[in-house]
């Protein structure tokens, strides 16, 4: 069985806590380490690659984070897919293979990978969003006590 590698999962559940919870102040990067238990140091990395992609923006000072840098209905599971992909693809080797590895099986997984990015791309931050509200996941304004009289 084929799954999503953990630093796959743990980008996707990063970005949907920033689409999230993102509103109105940026999510802080230790917010997210709290809430989805995603280590600090694998946080960080993937955060600044998402911003140079364009999939976040960063904001800078003592309330800054991570919001996103377009629309929920705008950003799909596929651009935070193809971010990671390419973060782990860094400094891999193609593998060698024979003719029937770079003519017949090389061209159908290329395929099979279009295809489930098609998949993906269908997919948005807005729908993912939709899905934690209806099963119930609290967004982090609701988790804090009000204290105000």
């Amino acid at each position: 069985m084929i799954r999503l590698s953990r630093k796959t999962m743990l980008a996707i559940e990063a970005v949907t806590d920033v689409a999230y919870n993102a509103r109105p102040n940026p999510v802080q990067a230790r917010d997210i380490t709290e809430r989805q238990g995603i280590p600090q140091r694998y946080l960080e990395q993937v955060m600044q690659q998402l911003v140079r992609a364009g999939v976040l923006k960063g904001v800078r000072g003592p309330r800054g984070g991570y919001t996103l840098a377009r629309e929920r209905r705008r950003v799909t599971m596929g651009d935070v897919v193809r971010v990671v992909a390419a973060l782990e693809a860094e400094g891999d080797e193609e593998v060698a293979g024979g003719e029937l590895g770079s003519k017949v099986v090389a061209p159908l997984w290329e395929e099979l990978q279009g295809d489930l990015l098609s998949r993906l791309d269908a997919v948005t931050m807005e729908d993912l969003c939709r899905e934690a509200a209806a099963r119930g996941v609290r967004r982090a304004d609701e988790a804090r006590a009000d204290f105000e009289i």
